[in-house]
């Protein structure tokens, strides 16, 4: 039985990644290192910050001290925020799915991003009334492939009233990514995963229970009868 719905947040809800590459390439320019599209969709996706720059420094062979990390991250928070003031577009179909599926179930956010920025374009979005619960970068200390943050999402989703008399499941909760480690996460927490092509082709995203190209090309009843 689906019970709740567990949603990424950067190219699931809102329109956020190519925004988020921007910065992301400016902040890999000041070390010198020319970060292209494609790396950053094929490398970086389901990262938070401090592993994606972790993951750069993979990619271009030089690490970097925690101090330069520190200021990297700092520059690239101020910039986003700058950028993010008056709000990004939700995802095309992204408001009404998410009204539709809260009338009938409890929902959350687990994402790498970080808590205020979230906050922000939730509120701009209309939605943030519509999540119950929200858990993001600063409580994981695993990004995404590592099932951690869907694990706390889980737990946290599991103290509301909702769920008093029958403790929720993982097996019970829906997942609802944009990226292939995305997918990996919501599985290996033991839940199903909806795909939505947002970000990466489907064939990157074949691995995950449903894949869709939209919020329009999905059925909630279709997922729901299939739990």
């Amino acid at each position: 039985m689906l019970r709740a719905i567990i949603f990424d947040f950067d190219g699931v809800l809102v329109d956020t990644e190519p925004t988020i590459m921007k910065v992301t390439q400016a902040m890999a320019a000041l070390e010198g290192w020319t970060l292209s599209e494609v790396d950053y969709y094929r490398e970086l996706l389901p990262l938070d910050d401090r592993a994606m720059l972790e993951r750069l420094g993979q990619l271009f062979g030089r690490s970097l001290d925690p101090a330069r990390r520190e200021e990297l991250l700092e520059r690239k928070t101020r910039a986003y925020r700058e950028i993010i003031t008056d709000g990004l577009p939700p995802m095309p179909g992204a408001v009404e799915f998410v009204k539709q599926a809260a009338a009938r179930f409890p929902l959350a956010i687990a994402s790498g991003s970080l808590q205020p920025e979230i906050e922000h374009l939730l509120v701009k979005a209309g939605l943030r009334d519509q999540f119950a619960v929200l858990v993001t970068a600063s409580e994981c200390a695993r990004s995404k492939p590592d099932p951690q943050i869907y694990l706390i999402t889980l737990e946290r989703l599991g103290r509301l009233p909702h769920f008093r008399q029958q403790p929720l499941c993982a097996a019970e909760c829906l997942a609802i990514e944009d990226a292939p480690g995305g997918v990996d996460a919501a599985h290996a927490a033991g839940m199903k995963c909806l795909a939505l092509t947002h970000s990466r082709p489907a064939a990157e995203l074949a691995h995950a229970d449903w894949v869709r190209p939209s919020f329009a090309e999905v059925d909630l009843a279709q997922i729901e009868a299939a739990f």
